[in-house]
């Protein structure tokens, strides 16, 4: 399989423009070619001028001495000068950066650290591709979007921070910068709270597939460890508290603050009148808070209505709903998202949430949405015109437990699926509707549920090679995507994820790696 690529790649070089040449993505928003090339070899100078370019300097130094060993062995000594220099006189955007390759020499240059470091991956990315040696090119690069996201649920299963960190340092290759950690749900709570310990003693019991499953969480000391892991790579970590529903491994564990539901959907969600039910969310959020850096917290807010049977019946809720004239029980739903958005605020944090809640009332200062009903597009204008700046995650074509390949057997379908080109189309059919609207356009997240996604090796089936897409359509500007010339230098990256031991669903030969299974076998989901 790494033979065809590397003859699909070598075949092209002649006949491809200067942007399908350099094996780059996501492709940059302006690349120039130049005359001749640059070969790293080990008497390459890196200067840089202190600081984080200093940082970055000893990093790249490391990071190329496999180019340099290999040039000792060719006796080829001389070297050339790599600087990287930080310098917010430039007046570059943030996450920006140049890159320019000379044979003598490779300039990096950016304003921000968050732009230094994508310039020096984009330069890793270019020497990979090619043993070393760069073409001479200039790039100018900044992000289409500043959310740049991808979401994993380790709720329904459990795969570890190792994983995590390998996930991670993909991601930062690929100039994705935001991780949505969805924590908790139905199956399982996977974060320690020291004030709670039932939620992991109790709570972290059990997955989609086996509820009997022995405790699976994260202790506070993993959660800070992958979050400055992310850091490091200027990827921002969002926790996801479930609220208020999806929240059985919560009330399974503390049945005081459960609001019934019955059958599958027992403790389905919280209480939605006591007071209690506040001060638990409230006490928990202190600790997640504490966490995470990041400025958001994600508490759901989508499909109450699944296990909120109890709230028609109980008398308590009933009198509740008739005392405060909420309506019915949507009033009351739409009633406790506005007390979750008032207690994340609280902790100096703006609540994300599902597009559920931008019919809530919240005010749009203290709320984002995340638009993932593909087939309401109208909740995403509504979003829009109510002034919430919202993130795209659209079912369709961004979530990736719905099949990739026609020949697939076990994933979601509704009325299609999510295959590659898609994605990378993504956001072009939508374009429309946000039109004049983009500043309030955060960017894009491909999503993945794991019902269906029990270990590794499926896992990576189903996130790659659609995230490097994802990738692609969250950075590179609509005019200067292609998808021809994508697929053109993918193979170049499945390399990459070859030398890491990722099982990858092959576009280019789909026979060559058969679908892995799932818990439950033939199980394609439609329209669910």
């Amino acid at each position: 399989m790494k033979k065809i690529f590397i003859f699909i790649a070598l075949s092209l070089m002649t006949v491809l423009p200067v942007a399908a040449q350099q094996a780059l993505i996501p492709t940059p928003s302006r690349i120039q070619g130049g005359r001749g090339a640059f070969t790293i070899t080990s008497g390459v100078r890196i200067v840089s001028g202190g600081g984080y370019a200093d940082t970055l300097a000893t990093r790249l130094q490391e990071e190329l001495q496999e180019f340099g060993k290999r040039s000792a062995e060719k006796q080829e000594k001389s070297g050339g000068v790599i600087s990287l220099r930080l310098d917010k006189s430039l007046g570059m955007p943030d996450e920006a950066y140049m890159l320019h390759v000379t044979p003598d020499s490779i300039a990096l240059r950016a304003s921000s650290e968050s732009g230094l470091f994508y310039a020096r991956e984009a330069l890793l990315q270019l020497a990979r591709s090619a043993g070393g040696t760069v073409r001479a090119c200039r790039i100018d690069d900044r992000p289409r979007y500043a959310w740049r996201g991808f979401m994993l649920d380790e709720s329904r299963h459990f795969f570890g921070k190792e994983k995590v960190k390998q996930y991670l340092d993909i991601m930062a290759a690929l100039r994705l910068n935001v991780f949505h950690w969805h924590l908790t749900d139905e199956p399982g709570w996977r974060i320690e709270i020291k004030r709670y310990p039932l939620l992991t003693a109790e709570g972290a019991k059990g997955n989609w597939h086996d509820p009997k499953a022995p405790a699976a969480f994260y202790t506070q000391d993993d959660i800070r460890e992958i979050v400055a892991y992310a850091a490091d790579r200027h990827i921002m970590v969002v926790p996801e508290f479930d609220m208020p529903g999806h929240a059985t491994a919560v009330c399974r564990a503390y049945p005081e603050v459960s609001g019934g539901g019955e059958g599958k959907w027992k403790h389905f969600t919280f209480h939605p009148c006591k007071e209690e039910t506040f001060e638990f969310i409230s006490n928990v959020l202190d600790e997640i808070a504490a966490l995470f850096p990041a400025p958001y917290i994600h508490i759901g807010g989508d499909e109450v209505h699944y296990g909120n049977q109890s709230w028609f019946t109980d008398p308590e809720i009933q009198q509740f709903i008739r005392d405060r004239n909420l309506e019915n029980e949507k009033g009351l739903e739409q009633y406790f998202i506005r007390r979750a958005a008032d207690i994340v605020a609280s902790k100096g944090k703006t609540m994300i949430g599902w597009d559920e809640i931008a019919d809530a009332g919240v005010s749009p200062d203290k709320a984002v949405i995340m638009w993932w009903r593909h087939d309401r597009k109208h909740q995403l204008v509504k979003a829009l015109e109510n002034g919430y700046r919202v993130i795209m995650t659209p079912r369709r074509p961004l979530y990736a437990d719905f099949i990739q390949h026609g020949s697939h057997k076990v994933g979601r379908v509704w009325g299609g699926y999510n295959p590659l080109e898609d994605i990378h189309r993504f956001p072009a059919p939508i374009t429309n509707l946000t039109q004049g609207y983009d500043d309030q356009v955060m960017g894009m997240q491909f999503s993945l549920w794991t019902e269906r996604v029990a270990d590794p090796r499926r896992l990576d089936y189903m996130t790659f090679p659609r995230l490097i897409a994802v990738a692609e359509s969250a950075w590179t500007p609509a005019g200067a995507k292609d998808y021809s010339l994508f697929m053109q230098r993918l193979p170049a990256i499945l390399k990459m994820l070859d030398a890491k031991g990722i099982y990858y669903f092959n576009p280019f030969d789909p026979a060559s790696t058969p679908e892995p299974g799932a818990p439950d076998k033939d199980d394609v989901l439609k329209n669910g």
